[in-house]
Protein backbone atom coordinates (compact mmCIF):
# COMPACT_ATOMS: atom_id res chain seq x y z
CA UNK A 1 0.00 0.00 0.00
CA UNK A 2 2.54 2.24 0.93
CA UNK A 3 3.47 6.12 2.12
CA UNK A 4 0.52 8.07 3.43
CA UNK A 5 -1.25 9.77 0.98
CA UNK A 6 -2.93 12.13 3.51
CA UNK A 7 -2.65 16.16 2.57
CA UNK A 8 -1.63 16.46 5.62
CA UNK A 9 1.54 14.10 5.23
CA UNK A 10 4.91 15.31 5.94
CA UNK A 11 7.61 14.39 3.42
CA UNK A 12 10.24 14.44 6.26
CA UNK A 13 7.90 11.92 8.87
CA UNK A 14 9.23 8.37 8.71
CA UNK A 15 5.85 7.15 9.85
CA UNK A 16 4.11 8.91 7.12
CA UNK A 17 7.37 8.00 4.24
CA UNK A 18 6.40 4.17 5.46
CA UNK A 19 9.71 2.41 4.41
CA UNK A 20 9.24 -1.57 5.11
CA UNK A 21 12.55 -2.01 6.36
CA UNK A 22 11.26 -4.05 9.55
CA UNK A 23 9.05 -7.06 9.79
CA UNK A 24 5.45 -5.82 8.20
CA UNK A 25 2.43 -8.09 9.14
CA UNK A 26 -0.88 -5.79 8.15
CA UNK A 27 -2.13 -3.01 6.23
CA UNK A 28 -5.23 -1.37 4.78
CA UNK A 29 -6.26 2.19 3.82
CA UNK A 30 -6.03 3.64 7.62
CA UNK A 31 -3.41 2.16 9.29
CA UNK A 32 -0.09 -0.60 8.65
CA UNK A 33 1.32 -2.96 11.44
CA UNK A 34 4.85 -3.46 11.26
CA UNK A 35 7.85 -3.87 13.90
CA UNK A 36 9.18 -1.01 15.35
CA UNK A 37 13.09 -0.53 14.13
CA UNK A 38 13.67 1.20 17.93
CA UNK A 39 12.27 -0.87 20.43
CA UNK A 40 11.28 -4.75 17.89
CA UNK A 41 7.17 -4.56 19.18
CA UNK A 42 4.97 -4.63 16.85
CA UNK A 43 3.38 -1.11 16.18
CA UNK A 44 0.13 0.22 14.89
CA UNK A 45 0.83 3.47 12.69
CA UNK A 46 -2.30 5.35 11.41
CA UNK A 47 -2.25 6.43 8.04
CA UNK A 48 -2.81 10.26 8.95
CA UNK A 49 -0.25 12.72 9.84
CA UNK A 50 -2.19 13.77 13.57
CA UNK A 51 -1.18 13.14 16.72
CA UNK A 52 -4.90 11.98 18.10
CA UNK A 53 -7.07 10.52 16.53
CA UNK A 54 -10.76 10.43 16.61
CA UNK A 55 -11.60 7.94 19.79
CA UNK A 56 -13.70 5.47 17.40
CA UNK A 57 -10.57 5.49 14.70
CA UNK A 58 -8.34 4.64 17.93
CA UNK A 59 -10.60 1.99 19.25
CA UNK A 60 -10.06 0.13 15.56
CA UNK A 61 -6.35 1.04 15.36
CA UNK A 62 -5.88 -0.68 18.88
CA UNK A 63 -8.05 -3.79 18.03
CA UNK A 64 -6.66 -4.12 14.76
CA UNK A 65 -3.31 -4.26 16.75
CA UNK A 66 -4.35 -7.06 19.46
CA UNK A 67 -5.43 -9.38 16.85
CA UNK A 68 -2.56 -8.92 14.85
CA UNK A 69 -0.34 -9.43 17.71
CA UNK A 70 -2.48 -12.49 18.74
CA UNK A 71 -2.23 -13.79 15.16
CA UNK A 72 1.80 -14.10 15.37
CA UNK A 73 2.63 -13.82 19.13
CA UNK A 74 1.68 -15.87 22.30
CA UNK A 75 2.36 -12.78 24.72
CA UNK A 76 -0.80 -11.07 26.68
CA UNK A 77 0.10 -7.67 25.46
CA UNK A 78 -1.19 -3.88 26.98
CA UNK A 79 -1.10 -0.95 24.66
CA UNK A 80 1.28 1.70 24.73
CA UNK A 81 0.38 4.95 23.13
CA UNK A 82 3.37 7.34 24.45
CA UNK A 83 4.89 8.44 20.92
CA UNK A 84 8.69 9.30 22.73
CA UNK A 85 10.37 9.98 19.11
CA UNK A 86 7.68 10.61 16.63
CA UNK A 87 5.44 12.90 18.77
CA UNK A 88 3.03 14.11 16.10
CA UNK A 89 2.20 11.45 14.02
CA UNK A 90 -0.01 8.92 16.01
CA UNK A 91 0.93 5.19 16.52
CA UNK A 92 0.82 2.68 19.10
CA UNK A 93 3.08 -0.24 20.50
CA UNK A 94 1.89 -3.60 21.76
CA UNK A 95 4.33 -4.33 25.30
CA UNK A 96 3.84 -7.79 26.71
CA UNK A 97 2.54 -7.83 29.92
CA UNK A 98 5.70 -9.67 31.42
CA UNK A 99 9.27 -8.56 31.33
CA UNK A 100 10.74 -4.80 29.77
CA UNK A 101 8.48 -2.73 27.80
CA UNK A 102 10.27 -3.18 25.03
CA UNK A 103 11.69 -6.98 25.21
CA UNK A 104 10.60 -8.75 21.76
CA UNK A 105 7.30 -10.75 21.83
CA UNK A 106 7.32 -14.41 21.03
CA UNK A 107 6.62 -15.46 17.72
CA UNK A 108 3.83 -18.13 17.23
CA UNK A 109 5.23 -21.42 15.55
CA UNK A 110 3.59 -23.32 12.57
Amino acid sequence: MGPTTDAAATPSCELCEATPYTAWYYEDDECWIAECDACSVPMVVWRHHHPTPPDEVRRRLHDRLATVVAEHFTEEIWIDENMRTIPTHYHAHARARRGFPNQPLTPRTS
